[in-house]
């Protein structure tokens, strides 16, 4: 039951990576169009501070980080961060549905690369619970 419920997590968490991480890429591509390209950089730092879109780019990368963060908690880096570059495809679609851009055979090759490599950690365990950690607890004895 225990192991049934760790894989739902990690399922939900990989599925959330990929999710915020697409949401937080198109958005900021889309607040990022209208800013002009000859302002300075204080004006870019003042609209990125003022502008709802980059709020919202904002608050979503803390809820990425905090999500990160979780997951790493169940899985590995060496599984996780592989999955989860599942966004590359996720974003590359995002960009032909949302904001109209064109993809050329090149992207599509290398989305068939990521999505072969991906299926390829998946068939690993996600952790690996005998491994010694990387640092060890200091409180413990």
């Amino acid at each position: 039951m225990f192991r049934q419920a760790l894989r739902w997590r990690l399922a939900a968490g990989l599925f959330l990576a990929v999710a915020l991480d697409t949401a937080t890429q198109t958005l900021w591509k889309i607040g990022a169009a209208d800013i002009a390209s000859d302002v300075s950089l204080w004006q870019t730092l003042d609209v990125l501070a003022n502008r709802t879109i980059f709020q919202v780019v904002g608050v979503l990368m803390l809820v990425k980080l905090v999500n990160w963060l979780k997951l790493l908690e169940v899985a590995d880096l060496s599984y996780a961060k592989p999955v989860t570059s599942l966004s590359y495809v996720t974003v590359a679609l995002a960009s032909v549905l949302v904001l109209g851009e064109r993809m050329r055979w090149q992207q599509v090759a290398g989305i068939a690369v990521v999505v072969a490599g991906v299926w390829l950690i998946s068939r690993t365990s996600p952790a690996d619970h005998d491994a010694p950690q990387a640092a060890p607890d200091a409180a413990a004895p």
